[in-house]
Formats: structure tokens, sequence, C-alpha cells
């Protein structure tokens, strides 16, 4: 059997990963500070029929930790032989995470992390397969306009990026160890993972509970109107699954997207009506200001409708200050549109796609079956 490695196994892909590969019949190592909440009763939603599920084996760690990580890796290779495949899924935010994608510490840290999960699988030996994710980011989508369609095959873009520490390093180990890697760029991700960074669905459904408790309308808190693209969580779990089965893919860069655009103000009413709540005009608002103001609200809306006993800040992560990135807060102007091409892992043959309505809505759904959301129904007042 198959053993690959999840970096990152509690975040929006690392989850999803985990998923994925345990439904096609692989072990799986889940590498996390806190256990991947997995879906109950078997395979990853959406998943395609496949071998039977193959073992899932979390390992608490902090990927900051090199010894900590080389001893974590140890007991694993010493339990269950070698790791052939790694998925790192894993990154390393600031508080208040917009800021930090300029900061070189931030960056450092993230090169610093993967660095210690190579060390240990590589002074272990058996590692074949390497995905590595990036995203719009690459392109310098959030320092500049960027080419419509982003494509790979454009230059590096000149600027400081983990992604670029990150890259060398598996190009540099690749070559000196010979195993293969591929890179993934997704654009916006989406799924039901909370307490993360970059998560926007607990948000929006945290956002609804507390208008619903304040007697307020729904109403969509951004700025300026846009086109944007995202990309289910399960997508890319399934884009890691084929670059780790396709030897084509070895070396390669490819972009992912679900294949559809959205704007946020034609998906709010589908948000509304999965949450319960009315919409009302727009009012803009910063999610990350407004929502840590209401914690004590919050604490109230989790005891009367019986949720599960998380505090905001576990719920929201740091994902409130991205939210208001994504959502062009205090722009009064149509931002630059940030659209990328898929033509060509399309073309290589990768041809899963999503509704990015039906991904926001099912996962806001998996929330509320959690019990971290309130449901339609639920008293929040």
């Amino acid at each position: 059997m198959t053993t690959v490695l999840v970096a990152g196994a509690s975040g929006l892909v690392g989850t999803a990963a985990v998923e994925r590969f345990a439904a096609e019949g692989w072990d799986v190592v889940a590498l996390s500070r806190r256990a991947p909440e997995l879906a109950a009763g078997g395979p990853a939603r959406g998943a395609t029929a496949g071998p039977a599920p193959g073992s899932v084996r979390h390992v608490p760690v902090d990927l900051r930790d090199r010894a900590a990580v080389d001893e974590a890796l140890g007991s694993v290779v010493g339990s269950a032989g070698p790791v052939s495949h790694l998925v790192y899924a894993a990154v390393y935010e600031t508080p208040g995470v917009v800021a930090g994608w300029r900061d070189p510490d931030q960056m450092q840290v993230n090169r610093d992390m993967l660095r210690n999960v190579l060390d240990a699988l590589s002074a272990r030996g058996g590692l074949r397969h390497v995905n590595l994710l990036q995203g719009t980011k690459a392109y310098g989508a959030h320092l500049h306009r960027i080419p419509i369609p982003a494509r790979e095959r454009l230059p590096r873009d000149p600027h400081a990026n983990f992604y670029w520490l990150q890259e060398d390093l598996v190009r540099e180990r690749a070559a000196a160890e010979a195993w293969a890697f591929t890179v993934l760029r997704p654009q916006l991700i989406v799924g039901p993972a909370h307490g993360v960074a970059l998560s926007m669905p607990p948000i929006l459904g945290v956002y609804a509970a507390l208008c619903r408790a304040e007697g307020r309308p729904f109403a969509f808190p951004g700025g300026s109107p846009g086109v944007n693209e995202a990309v289910d969580a399960r997508i890319v779990a399934g884009a890691l699954h084929w670059a780790a089965t396709t030897p084509a893919a070895a070396g390669e860069t490819y972009n992912i997207t679900n294949g559809d655009v959205f704007d946020w103000r034609q998906l709010w009413p589908a948000l509304a009506d999965t949450l319960g709540v009315a919409t009302g005009p727009d009012t803009p608002l910063s999610l990350g200001d407004y929502l840590p103001s209401r914690a004590g609200l919050w604490e109230q809306i989790v005891a009367r409708c019986g949720l599960r006993p998380l505090s905001l800040a576990e719920v929201v992560g740091e994902s409130h200050h991205f939210a208001d990135a994504c959502l062009a807060l205090g722009f009064d102007r149509p931002l630059p549109p940030m659209f990328v091409s898929t033509v060509k892992i399309r073309q290589a043959g990768f041809t899963e796609f999503a509704d990015t309505e039906d991904s926001f809505c099912d996962a806001l759904r998996t929330l509320i079956e959690r019990r971290i959301l309130p449901g339609p129904n639920d008293p929040v007042r």
C-alpha cells in the first residue's frame, strides 16, 4: 500500500487531501498540530468511487520545530514504513494575514517548515513525489495587476514571496535526491475548514448568525463589484491525487479553479438562503473588526443553539481579516480582474470541476451539520 504524508492536514486543502487519498485506498499520515475533521461515514464527499479506503493516522506536531518533526516522522517510518509521497499543504500566516504577505520573516518561516519536513523524509528514504501549493500571489496579484489570464508559462514575477523560497528548495532537493514534484496554483479555496487563516465559509456563517441575533439584515459588507474565481477544496484534493499518480505531471506547474466565475453580490442570495437569513442593501463593514467585537454575542448564540463550545476565535481563526480583502472592502471602483488559465491542466488530463455556488453552500451546510454554525431554524435570539 502506498503511503502519503499530508503536511498541514487540518487546513482547507490538507483535510480534503486526507479524505481523497484515503478514499482512493492510500495509507495517509496526517501531520498537523490538531487532528483534521474528516467527513463522517467514510470517503470524502465528492470523491470518485475507488478502492477500499486506506488508513488515516494523525501525528500532532508543530512544523516549525525541527527536532519534533524529525522525531515524529522517525516514529511514522519506524511503524508504517517509508513515506512515498508528500502533499505539502501547510502554511504559516501572521496575525492579520494580508500584511504578512510582504514580511520576510513570514517567508523564511514557511521555507523552514518545508525544509524540516523534507529533511526528515530524506533522511529515511523512499520519497518519490512532492506536491507543493502556491496561488495567485505567484503572479503578483497582491501587488499589481496581473496578465489576463495568468498562465503558468509566464516568467517568475520578480517579487519576494515564500512560494519562490519553497519552490527553489524543492527543485534543488528533487534534482539531488531523484524524486519528482508538481506545483499547483489554486484560486480562492472553498471548504468547511474552521479556525484557519484563509477560509471564507465560517466567516460568512458567523456574520450571518450575528446579523440574525442583532435583528439586522445579512447585508453584503464589501466594496467594489467584481468577478472572481474560486476552487472547491475537494477539486484541489483531486488534482493532488492526479498529480501524484500521473508521471507526465512531474516537474510541472498547474493553475486550478472550479471552472466557472462568480460575483459576490450574485452569490449572496444563495448564501442567505442556506443560512436562513434575510438580505438587505449593501452595508460596507469590516468583518475583521465587527466579528471580534461580537465575541460575547457569539458565546450566547453557541449556548442558545447548542453548538459546539468553540469561541469566536476558534471558529474564525484569522480568516476574518482575509475576508475584508476578498470582499474588496474599501474599494469604490472595480478591482483589476484576477483570472488564471486552467487550459494546461485540462489538456494534461485533469477534468474535475464544480459549481462555485454549490461549493460555498455545501461548505456552509457541512459547518451547520457539524454544529459549528447555527442552522436556519436554530434560535439565535
